[in-house]
């Protein structure tokens, strides 16, 4: 097996090779994601007859936790969309915020439902109002998806209970509910400076409109005298999976082991919560679905086939940098860093975040080698796990799976995926930095720092 810096060569040069097959050569990202991996591993020294099975593993593992999310999503997104329902809620959205800040209220959106949401979750259920609110208001598609992507990952980063955070707080020390606070106050700025703020910048340098885009999210037929979806009736089909995974969520903190619990737990788990709520969308909207099923069943089927491929062949990329020790490497070499804690928290994080291609695993281990060191290193345990997840929060790559869902369901480029998403992030974590800075300078005035 390579060692060393070799492995940090290695691991960028197959990012080049991606992006190289992908951009220049025009070759499909599943087939160039599946042979980079191969060669990657080949040239990482792994054994030949170990090969196959660490790619098929890690693209089985992917689509584990999110292949039938992805199917159900989909045909969830199709029902709110020839429904009215996005239409509705798009309305609602603009009411409120206007034109002008619709992508703020989207990015505020993402911070609020990504607390007890998993991020791919809710991006997928949450996907389909970007379309619509770019087709309303005229503004890039890219901003909008910059806005409830970053919003999203910033909260899915920095905010417990969801289950990074929740393990940085634990591994630190910290007191649970101030970290969930200053988390919160972290996390806003940084998703409207990385979100909102970078979107509409680099929104009016990308020109992409819905029109240019493939078609991928039926939008319903303007039919004279067609009985119209309440905005009631939108919204409450939109947040049904989102409170019934919060379900979940709720039984973790405060229900004790039983029945009740057992029986909450599954409802909340996500791939049941999006089947209930296709199962209720199948029979609640029908009165406002004027198309037949078999052809949104069709439309689906089509549109996420090739997500899921895609998404489960960035997961086995993921799996053979994972598994090539690129990560304890990285552990080791830091450790003898002389800089700031924080700082190195944060760099920490981001170098795990970017090279392992996960938020979670990134906070896991950050916070699992310095938290237990915030003591001796004389930094309060909650500005130290703050900086870890602001660390995790950007630069998520092909090898991320999240980084496709992200493509898939924003309908962008490569290009466009990489200017707005990965750099949105980036932007966002080293803003998040920022309030974890500034809420340093206020140790000793404010509670718990």
């Amino acid at each position: 097996m390579v060692e060393g810096n070799m492995l940090i060569v290695i691991f960028l040069l197959s990012l080049a090779a991606l992006f190289f097959m992908i951009l220049k050569m025009n070759i499909e990202p599943f087939v160039t994601l599946i042979v980079v991996a191969f060669v990657t591993a080949l040239v990482l020294g792994f054994p030949l007859a170990d090969i196959p099975g660490l790619i098929t593993t890690g693209f089985g593992n992917t689509l584990t936790g999110v292949g039938i999310l992805i199917g159900l999503g989909v045909i969830f997104g199709q029902f709110l969309g020839v429904s009215g329902a996005i239409e509705k809620i798009a309305e609602a959205v603009l009411r409120v915020f206007g034109i002008k800040r619709s992508a703020a209220g989207l990015s505020l959106t993402g911070i609020a439902v990504s607390i007890p949401v998993f991020f791919d979750a809710a991006f997928v259920i949450l996907s389909g109002l970007v379309k619509s609110l770019s087709s309303r208001t005229g503004i890039s598609i890219v901003t909008f998806v910059t806005s409830l992507g970053v919003g999203l990952i910033v909260s899915h980063s920095m905010i417990a209970p969801t289950p990074g955070p929740l393990v940085v707080a634990e591994n630190t020390g910290a007191d649970l509910g101030l970290f969930i606070l200053y988390g919160i106050i972290c996390a806003i700025p940084a998703a409207m400076i990385g979100g909102y703020f970078y979107g509409s910048f680099i929104g009016k340098r990308i020109k992409t409109m819905p029109e240019e885009l493939e078609d991928d999210i039926a939008v319903p037929d303007k039919v004279e005298g067609r009985k119209e979806i309440s905005t009631g009736l939108s919204f409450f089909m939109l947040g049904l999976p989102i409170i019934l995974i919060l379900l979940n969520t709720v039984t973790d903190l405060w229900l004790e082991e039983g029945t009740a619990s057992q029986i909450l737990g599954f409802i909340g788990d996500k791939n049941v919560a999006l089947l209930i709520s296709v199962i209720v969308g199948l029979i609640v909207l029908k009165p406002y679905i004027h198309v037949p099923y078999k052809t949104l069943y069709d439309e689906a089927i089509n549109s996420a086939g090739m997500i899921i491929l895609v998404t489960g062949a960035g997961g086995a990329f993921g799996a053979v940098i994972n598994q090539s020790g690129i990560g304890d490497y990285l552990i080791e070499t830091m450790q003898g860093w002389s800089i700031p804690v924080l700082i190195l928290a944060f760099i920490f994080s981001q170098i795990l975040r970017a090279s392992l291609g996960s938020a979670t695993v990134a906070l896991v281990t950050t916070s699992s080698i310095l938290g237990p060191m915030a003591g001796e290193l004389g930094v309060s345990p909650i500005l130290l796990g703050l900086a870890i997840c602001a660390g995790a929060i950007g630069l998520s790559l092909p090898n991320d799976s999240g980084f496709w869902v992200v493509n898939k369901f924003g309908r962008l480029t490569i290009p466009q995926t990489i200017q707005a998403w990965s750099i949105g992030g980036f932007i966002a974590g080293l803003s998040a930095l920022g309030m974890v800075y500034l809420l340093n300078l206020l140790s000793g005035i404010l509670p718990g720092l």
